[in-house]
This record gives C-alpha cells, structure tokens and sequence, in this order.
C-alpha cells in the first residue's frame, strides 16, 4: 500500500496553501504526518491510499502494527528465456520483502517444458513469482512486479493489447492468481541491466542448474 499525504499549511499572518506528497510507504507516510503536524502549522490533513480511501492516524498505526509480521514492501523481479532449438524454458524470480522488522530475498529458478517462446516463458516466470506470493502468505496488499519484457509489463497494465490466445490466456490465469490473493498489482519496465538477478536464473534453469534460496539482507 502507499500512502499520499495531503494537507493545508497556514503562515503566522494566516496566508494558507495546500501540499500533497508523493506516494510514500505507510510507516514513512505516519513519520512525516507526525513530524508536519508537530509545526502546529497544518490543518486538515488526509491520509490518502492508492484506492483513494482516506485513512486517520490512528487506523494507519495499526495498520502498520498488523502487518509488521507478514511480509510486506514486496517487490519481485522475474524474468523468462526461451531456447528455440530445444523448445526448453528457464524461469528466474528474485522476491525482495520486509518482515518483523528485517528485511529478505528469496531466489528461485525453475525449468518449464510445452512453452512456445520466450514471451509465454516470461509469462510463466510472472506466474510462478505469484505462485512464491502464495506461499509466503502475501495476500490484500498492492505488489511490484519488475521486468524487463515490454510484451508482459505493457499487456498487463492494458496498454498493449494480448492478440497472440496463449499469451492472453496466461494474462487471464495471473490476474486470477492475483484477485484470489487480494494483490494489487504495479508493473514496471526496466532495463535487461536491471534485471539482471532473475535473468541469470532463468539461464542457470536452461543449463539445468536449480537455485532455490533465501537470506536476510
């Protein structure tokens, strides 16, 4: 979840004026709430999540309580490839997240058979990040997906239309996946250079090397 702060500042001679933040982490978001309203200079201010529901102080602190034992800020990186001599897949997901108060990464990478090319293997590799998701019990929370296919990130924000049935129909299964997790899904598109993690795993997957760990960063 992220959290915008807005709310109207007034000046010793009583000049007023509106700010709004940019979107912040909850527990972020109630530091700097906490630190405006100390100037005794604010008035009116709203809490506001991606949904547009407004949130009170007081409901973010528990909030922020509650999910301090589930893992949260999740961000997952995933990246497929595709051998067309062979018609053999390698999947690679990195998940980086917070839990009780330290932070993790969880490494995986798996090899897939009966994919067609290397946009319906970063699909799959979208799936199984989900998949992890599952596992891990994050559910009801907005989640960043990172990768560097601009077919994936542009399909699945709907600014690219799916034309091709299977890849649509791996689009229709991870939103699925992800509406009976409650998950909320942000795409980004970032360069191959930056996604280099889960690109090595799916090729460790296509020359048979399995990785599967986690550690605290």
């Amino acid at each position: 979840m992220k959290i915008t702060i807005e709310w109207t500042y007034k000046t010793k001679n009583g000049a007023e004026t509106v700010f709004r933040s940019e979107e912040l982490s909850p527990a972020h978001a109630l530091t700097i709430a906490e630190d405006i309203e100390k100037t005794g200079r604010a008035k009116n201010m709203t809490l506001i999540d991606e949904h547009d529901s407004t949130w009170m102080m007081k409901e973010l602190k528990k909030y922020i309580k509650e999910i301090e034992t589930e893992p949260h800020n999740v961000r997952v990186y995933f990246d497929g490839g595709f051998d067309i001599q062979t018609s053999f897949s390698g999947l690679g997901i990195v998940i980086y997240y917070e839990q009780n108060g330290k932070s993790y990464r969880l490494r995986r990478n798996a090899p897939a058979s009966g994919l067609t090319s290397n946009n319906e293997a970063e699909y799959a590799a979208l799936h199984l990040g989900i998949v992890e998701l599952d596992l891990l019990n994050v559910h009801n929370q907005t989640v960043q997906f990172i990768g560097d296919s601009q077919v994936v990130i542009n399909q699945m924000n709907g600014e690219w239309p799916a034309y091709e049935r299977d890849l649509a129909d791996w689009a229709d299964r991870i939103d699925g996946k992800l509406k009976d997790l409650g998950i909320t899904a942000e795409y980004e598109l970032v360069p191959r250079k930056l996604n280099a993690e889960a690109d090595r795993l799916a090729s460790q997957a296509l020359n048979g090397v399995d990785i599967t760990g986690q550690i605290e960063l």
